[in-house]
């Protein structure tokens, strides 16, 4: 029984206890079981909404018992983040419940200039002023933090737009990217196993494979997935998406004939989005090789980017060594295209993660004058393929190799 084989289960809420007023078929029954068997159970929800004492109300009603130590909210874990990062004066866009978590960190919510962030959680009763308001903030350059990023929750009536969506609107009118404290992020795990022995048989428990299941490999923890059926068997075993085991309610944590199958860590962050990439080799006459200094990371590399809307491969191969290093190339061949995640999944500084399928070209010099863009790339040089500048970005290397391989058209 999968019971047996934890000590404590971490349980989403939306989806897994309740949804909506409604507790869900043989909750009471499992949670009494877990606790009668000395399992410890903490309750973490993405939900930012509601303070934690509200989340044990509401479990109350439902017949639930709970203490506010055994819940983790986002809300909750923003505001321990807030506390941590030194931030004390923040405009939230969000519930009294939200700003309740904050105060008690110390973490005063106010409106205007004063602001040192703004956070953003969701409420029935966010208005256009909040979001113009928030825009405006961000727009002076204070950090941005969300509270979560799940576009929808779960109601007796369907799906509702959730704090992903508040985000999105203002990331789309304020350019900027927040931080996000809440699932699948680690913060709320680490608080959720805090004061736990570090031999503490730990399994999250959810709904959702992108924030609950994701979330758990990201913090080196297995993942049981609550769904009506197992999903498909096509998805890649190392896919973190994919949870060690699926029960259809907290009863099948007691299913004799159920078993975790073996953990599936996560080889990489999981990623926001899949975009074309390009990569050049651009060898000189004396087979050096081009590389530029990256000023987001201070890692060298080949000249790479992505590709713009009604470029070919090709184009944007060229574009993106005309910007970086100043120079004029000539496509001679494809090197090969690369697209498996475990090298192909970037993690920027401002807090992006973009899975590329990167098509490698090696090019010729036609023309131009090296001129580092300032921009991208701080320096820019030919340099033999045995005497390489050190750090370089992981995945150039084989890039590099696969070009001098003289190899055409590889794929991975």
């Amino acid at each position: 029984m999968l019971v047996d084989q934890f000590d404590v289960f971490l349980l989403d809420l939306d989806g897994v206890v309740y949804v909506g007023d409604t507790l869900l078929s043989g909750v009471t029954e499992a949670l009494a079981s877990l606790r009668s068997r000395g399992r410890v159970v903490r309750f973490v929800t993405n939900d930012p909404r509601p303070s934690r004492k509200d989340v044990v109300h509401r479990l109350g009603r439902l017949g639930v018992r709970a203490t506010v130590e055994e819940i983790v909210s986002s809300g909750w874990a923003t505001a321990c983040w807030l506390r941590q990062q030194g931030i004390t004066r923040a405009y939230v866009v969000g519930s009294d419940g939200l700003r309740g978590e904050l105060a008690a960190q110390g973490v005063e919510s106010v409106e205007g200039s004063g602001a040192e962030a703004v956070v953003v959680g969701c409420d029935e009763t966010v208005t256009y002023r909040d979001l113009a308001q928030a825009t405006a903030l961000l727009r002076t350059g204070v950090p941005f933090v969300a509270t979560n990023v799940d576009a929808t929750f779960p109601t007796a009536s369907g799906p509702w737009p959730a704090t992903g969506a508040v985000v999105a609107a203002i990331q789309t009118a304020s350019g900027r990217r927040p931080v996000v404290v809440g699932k699948p992020g680690p913060e709320m795990f680490r608080l959720a196993q805090r004061g736990l022995p570090a031999t503490t048989r730990v399994v999250v428990v959810g709904d959702t494979p992108a924030t609950d299941v994701v979330g758990a490999h990201c913090a080196g923890l297995p993942a049981i997935l609550v769904a009506p059926a197992t999903p498909s068997s096509g998805r890649r075993q190392c896919d973190p998406t994919v949870a060690e085991a699926t029960v259809t309610g907290l009863a099948g944590l007691f299913d004799p004939a159920l078993d975790i199958g073996p953990m599936r860590p996560s080889p990489y962050p999981w990623p926001d989005e899949v975009r074309a990439g390009v990569a050049a080799v651009v060898f000189d006459e004396a087979g050096r090789v081009l590389l530029g200094r990256r000023l987001d990371n201070g890692l060298w590399g080949l000249p790479s980017g992505h590709v713009e809307v009604g470029e070919t491969a090709a184009q944007a191969a060229v574009r993106e060594v005309a910007e970086e290093t100043g120079l004029q190339v000539q496509v001679q061949r494809l090197v090969g295209v690369y697209s498996d995640p475990a090298s192909q999944v970037f993690a920027y500084p401002d807090g992006r993660v973009t899975q590329f399928v990167t098509t490698t070209f090696a090019c010729l010099p036609r023309g131009g004058q090296m001129h580092p863009d300032g921009v991208e790339t701080s320096q820019a040089g030919f340099f033999s393929p045995d005497e390489l500048p050190a750090p370089l970005l992981p995945m150039h290397p084989r890039w590099l190799t696969d070009a001098l391989s003289g190899d055409t058209g590889l794929i991975d």
